[in-house]
């Protein structure tokens, strides 16, 4: 994993994603030269029209490739990797067929434009064919020692996984009052750690026992630390390998020494300079859907309810606001006054609102509050002031979401479904600590884009 502006970001994808660049860039440049039949010397000539165009056009398939969910963990394969990488390069055509309208002395035919898109499919197949045959090698993983073999240790191998880019090879045995990880798993370390971790081929080591007062190898780790083996207490490993913080064991110490969760006067401009430009798009490209919106809500209450729905919301440092809806629910959704967790088939739920909600349209009156300063388009997503003064009390660091503006999108909404419990506000808290310590403009970006995917496939909805 490397670390981009706050974000952790595999390696393997990483490279995955430049190679992926180069093959689009020469399908392109390869239909480019079979239909003109220009020489190389005249593909780069001076002006690099073409290599520009080809540039070009990598780029903006491979930002479609990212919205459309085609560089995550667990990668689709099959007719459902092929859809979406067949919208992404549709997509993408229709952009590069508008740049290619804004450079001069460039011949860009249908049959250019067929050409790309025929080597494009079959190098991005090949490509990923290759990567999913070694993905799940050694090559592309973290090997790892973990030294613990009790509760702490038990957490990481919950998030074991072979989609995951690390392999734990071996638990170390430190003398955990309670051990929970099977003994065949288990290593006894008779000699320096640092040759017992070239003996196991591993380059990172995981902290994670239970009390670090017993046994805890200081001076081997600070050898292996210096050494160039990477070094990481449990907190951070679940920050970098799961992307959440795990609230169970982190501690406060933790979040005041650890990196993050600064404040920059720069990042804070460009982020509002993204909120209004991006909420302006948004609503003028989605105001004729808005209407209809308006006239089937309309239509289905007989003219007789509101369209709107208005709701005190907790915002940045714990200021309420009110939040604008598309209201999805009946009138009497709420006649006791008793606040409600929306569940899966809620029966509240209307006809038009189960649509609304599914497409996330319910959603796109929040541009005003984006615009009006009491929103972003990325961050947590905000609650009502009654669920925020239960979970206070109930899940530690609750209130720290709120030192940045909630959002119409979240690391949180990416990454676990629609949270209906104490157990869901549990887990999609820790995304949202992750989120608020490496806030940026490159993460909200990421999200953005990968909330394509979640639109066009629906999910999380209820």
């Amino acid at each position: 994993m490397i670390r981009v502006f706050g974000h952790y970001i595999s390696r393997v994808f990483l490279v995955l994603g430049l190679v992926e660049v180069v093959v689009l860039g020469l399908s392109l440049a390869a239909g480019y030269y079979i239909r003109v039949g220009t020489g190389v010397e005249q593909f780069f000539a001076s002006d690099g029209t073409i290599v520009v165009l080809a540039l070009g056009y990598a780029l903006i398939t491979t930002l479609a490739m990212i919205a459309l969910g085609l560089y995550q963990r667990g990668l689709p394969w099959g007719a459902g990797f092929i859809v979406r990488l067949l919208m992404a390069l549709g997509i993408s055509t229709f952009a590069t067929t508008l740049l290619f309208y804004l450079i001069p002395n460039v011949t860009l035919g249908r049959a250019v434009i067929g050409l790309t898109l025929l080597f494009s499919l079959v190098g991005i197949l090949s490509v990923r064919s290759l990567f999913l045959r070694f993905a799940g090698s050694d090559v592309f993983q973290h090997r790892v020692v973990v030294l613990g073999t009790g509760r702490h240790a038990a957490l990481v191998r919950e998030l074991e996984d072979p989609s995951q880019q690390f392999r734990v090879v071996s638990y170390v045995n430190l003398g955990d009052v309670e051990e929970r990880i099977p003994r065949q798993r288990q290593a006894v370390l008779d000699g320096r750690l640092l040759e017992f971790m070239a003996a196991h081929d591993a380059d990172e080591i995981v902290v994670a026992v239970d009390d670090r007062r017993r046994r805890l190898p200081v001076d081997d780790i600070l050898d292996c630390k210096m050494s160039g083996i990477s070094v990481l207490d449990l907190s951070s490993f679940f920050e970098q390998h799961g992307s959440f913080v795990n609230i169970e064991i982190v501690q406060p110490s933790w979040f005041i020494f650890s990196t993050g969760f600064s404040a920059r006067p720069l990042v804070a401009a460009a982020k509002r300079g993204l909120d209004l430009a991006g909420a302006s798009a948004l609503l003028l490209v989605g105001l004729p859907a808005m209407v209809l919106v308006a006239l089937a809500i309309l239509i289905e209450c007989g003219g007789r309810g509101s369209v709107l729905f208005h709701q005190r919301r907790v915002g940045l440092q714990g200021r309420t606001f009110l939040l604008h809806k598309f209201r999805s629910m009946r009138e009497d959704a709420e006649a006791d006054g008793i606040a409600r967790w929306a569940q899966l088939g809620d029966s509240r739920v209307t006809r038009v609102g189960k649509f609304i909600r599914k497409t996330r349209l319910d959603e796109m009156p929040q541009l005003f509050n984006v615009l009006r300063g009491e929103m972003s388009l990325v961050g947590p997503r905000p609650e009502r002031p009654e669920f925020v003064a239960e979970l206070s009390q109930r899940l530690r660091f609750y209130d720290e979401r709120h030192r940045v503006k909630p959002g119409l999108t979240g690391w949180a909404q990416l990454n676990y479904q629609y949270g209906s419990s104490i157990d869901d506000s549990k887990r999609k808290l820790e995304y949202d600590l992750y989120y608020v310590k490496n806030c940026s403009l490159f993460l909200d970006l990421v999200i953005l884009l990968e909330t394509v995917e979640v639109v066009l496939w629906g999910k999380g909805a209820r």
